[in-house]
């Protein structure tokens, strides 16, 4: 299967493929990880590759750069490529097709691939990139076949991207980034951020908005619990979420609803800060935004909408999105003030709730 799938991908596969230096060509830029030629790789300067004394006598540190060389025009994943969400999303995709599909460990496919074993955990981890000749490899030992493999590449070619679109529906790597990070921030202009949602709540959100079919909110609702979890973890990352006033006076399903979300919000896994609605215009962002980071990763910026997710990790957008929260935080009322703020709607919700009771009585 391997072989015909080659054949198909071949001419797409050429085009990829990184040609190494000739011996005693000259390499624009000097060294990079894993180059060929020595010398800084910010200085601007070309440096020549020293051609060998004679055609048998290579020393071990030119064999490897050769070596290197030619491993490159059948794998690119050890390149050194930082991980986003969706290569991490997509790595553990591979990991899961292989223990559902095969009974091989990990160990075993690396020595039937002829490859490391760190290799096998680094790609199934997303922490690099694998080569298209890899991924064909490894699933065809998987035993999947070529719609699914050819599938998985067209997704593959995204996996690193800094700047990455999701469709709203597909909420695993989502779950994904949040799960691992370390710290968690959040701005919320409209309803209650989705973490945070009770069960009630995100029901009545969802079937007011409309923007899911019926018969796929409970779905919808039953994942956005799940995802909760994570805050009831012993090692749960550190939240804080921004929550404009307008979302806690936005009135979603019945006073019960309301109520019952508002005092939701005051449980102490997490910290939530009020903008107020008299901060005006500069407590106002046209969408969502959460940054997560990582003790180990870089950090990762994220908005969505109806139409969209949006993933960023490149660092210019990472910055702009701790600029935005280095606003909030200097404009949003400090905890103990939002917690007064919260309990005091969840009284007035209750009031009210109590009232329509006692009328109808």
């Amino acid at each position: 299967m391997a072989e015909k799938i080659f054949r198909r991908l071949e001419p797409d596969l050429e085009q990829r493929r990184v040609q190494p230096p000739r011996l005693g060509a000259t390499v624009a830029g000097g060294s990079r990880r894993g180059g060929y030629a020595q010398g800084s790789p910010d200085d601007g300067r070309e440096h020549e590759v020293s051609q060998p004394r004679t055609s048998t006598e290579f020393d071990s540190t030119r064999s490897g750069k050769l070596l290197f060389g030619l491993h490159h025009l059948t794998s690119s994943s050890m390149n050194g490529d930082p991980s986003t969400p969706y290569s991490r999303d997509l790595g553990d995709e591979l990991r899961q097709v292989r223990e559902r599909y095969t009974t091989f460990r990990a160990r075993k496919i690396a020595r039937m691939l002829g490859w490391d074993p760190g290799k096998v955990s680094n790609i199934e981890h997303g922490k690099v990139r694998a080569s298209e000749i890899d991924i064909v490899q490894y699933l065809g030992r998987c035993g999947r076949p070529q719609s699914f493999i050819e599938d998985f590449l067209n997704r593959y070619r995204s996996a690193f991207d800094h700047y990455f679109v999701q469709v709203p529906t597909n909420l695993r790597t989502v779950t994904m980034a949040e799960s691992t990070a370390d710290k968690i921030t959040s701005y919320s202009l409209t309803n209650i951020p989705g973490m945070l949602q009770s069960e009630e709540y995100a029901t009545a959100l969802f079937e007011a908005c409309g923007t899911i079919s019926p018969d796929e909110i409970q779905t919808h609702v039953r994942f956005r619990i799940e995802r909760q979890a994570v805050l009831r973890r012993p090692n749960r990352p550190q939240c804080t979420f921004y929550i404009h006033e307008n979302a806690l006076r936005l009135k979603v399903g019945n006073d019960q609803v309301m109520e019952d979300q508002l005092m939701r919000l005051l449980f102490h896994t997490h910290v939530i800060r009020i903008v107020s609605a008299s901060s005006g215009p500069a407590g106002v962002f046209a969408a969502p935004y959460v940054l997560w980071e990582y003790e180990k990763r870089s950090s990762v910026a994220y908005t969505e909408s109806d139409l969209a997710q949006v993933f960023v990790q490149d660092l210019r957008g990472v910055k702009h999105c701790k600029s935005i929260f280095a606003r909030l935080d200097a404009l949003a009322l400090n905890e103990e003030q939002s917690r007064a703020m919260v309990a005091d709607l969840a009284s007035r919700s209750r009031e009210d709730l109590s009232g329509r009771r006692l009328h109808l009585a």
